[in-house]
């Protein structure tokens, strides 16, 4: 009767009990959710500010170098 019980357990239920005993519960996990969504954010800006950094540079005409043939 137990392998019954077992089986018809959501899995939600489940990663709820796992994470329950690894000492995670909802506050946690909302706060590290939010931590890693502001890293990605940080991030996307860094790259952002880099990108700006070398526009300029981009945007002028690239000419060829002059190599002297012998």
């Amino acid at each position: 009767m137990a392998r019954a019980d077992e089986g018809s357990r959501r899995a939600c239920c489940l990663v709820s009990e796992v994470l329950e005993e690894a000492g995670l519960d909802r506050t946690t996990a909302r706060q590290l959710r939010k931590q890693v969504l502001e890293g990605i954010i940080q991030l996307c800006r860094w790259q952002l500010e880099r990108m700006r950094e070398t526009e300029p540079a981009e945007q002028r005409p690239k000419r060829g170098r002059r190599v002297s043939v012998e």
